[in-house]
């Protein structure tokens, strides 16, 4: 009989809610007060979930950032090669760029090696005779003057940089137009201005230039900076420290100047217009 009457009692109960949704209420502060009990039930749970995820995701970035060090790793030296190459075709331009300005004819080098000799400071350059190249022509960059020719071979030649203890070249300041001689071989590979009275008009930063007096050199082409004037009333002369604008430790394209001037473009033949032809008169008979 309890068994009928509850069974009975909880169909009665299903039907009205069914029917009339009256239990809706109640079913929601059941629901709001068995959610705390149901969070700390699913703690375990959630933590042991949290720490598997945690450990995975921390193996799975130590992973994607070892792979990712292999990768920069193995695209280091095309990344290094490929802005070696940016560079050397940017001074390329600026080669081209002066060769076309130059009023002499050049040829375009590069420099395949630092000469054996340890006591000279010398170059070897990838063209000789068969290209025209001539002992004593000078050598520049894009900035300005490295050397000249000193020795040639069919295929290579040899340059004597400026800042050999055996070269000199004529220069002038650029600012008062004041002329000197500068020689190489000092400490550093830098230049010295000799025989510069100590009352000269040159101060550090001036700029000197190619005077052109020699014949080897055109006028004008930049070759060094003054670094240092140091000046003692004991002495006749100024000690002058230039600093050259142009050298082989940056890049190694050069031009070899030609001694024979740069030929002229062609002008624009025009059609000889023929002049009409007079008219001869009739003599009257």
């Amino acid at each position: 009989m309890r068994l009928t009457f509850f069974a009975s009692l909880a169909i009665l109960v299903m039907v009205l809610d069914a029917r009339f949704r009256y239990a809706d209420n109640v079913r929601q502060v059941v629901a709001l007060a068995a959610y705390p009990l149901e969070r700390i039930a699913m703690a375990p749970v959630d933590l042991f979930h949290g720490t598997v995820n945690y450990f995975s995701t921390t193996a799975a970035l130590r992973a994607e950032n070892a792979e990712l060090k292999m990768k920069q790793l193995r695209a280091a030296p095309e990344l290094l090669q490929l802005q070696a190459l940016e560079e050397e075709n940017k001074q390329l331009r600026r080669v081209l760029d002066a060769q076309q300005r130059l009023p002499r004819k050049s040829v375009f080098a590069e420099i395949l090696y630092a000469a054996r000799d340890p006591f000279s400071r010398k170059v070897v350059i990838d063209k000789g005779s068969q290209k025209g190249i001539q002992a004593g022509e000078p050598v520049i960059d894009d900035v300005g003057v490295i050397g000249q020719v000193t020795r040639v071979y069919p295929l290579m030649s040899e340059v004597t940089l400026l800042t050999d203890k055996d070269q000199a070249i004529p220069l002038q300041v650029l600012r008062t137009g004041l002329r000197a001689v500068a020689y190489g071989g000092a400490e550093g590979g830098m230049l010295d201005l000799r025989f510069m009275p100590s009352n000269a008009d040159i101060r550090n930063g001036d700029v000197l230039v190619t005077s052109g007096i020699d014949g080897t050199y055109p006028p004008g082409l930049p070759v060094a900076t003054v670094a240092r004037v140091e000046r003692d009333a004991a002495y006749a002369f100024a000690k002058v420290t230039l600093a050259p604008t142009a050298g082989i430790d940056r890049y190694r394209q050069v031009l070899v100047l030609s001694n024979e001037a740069k030929a002229p473009p062609p002008e624009a033949e025009h059609p000889a217009q023929e002049s009409p032809k007079p008219k001869r008169q009739r003599k009257a008979g």
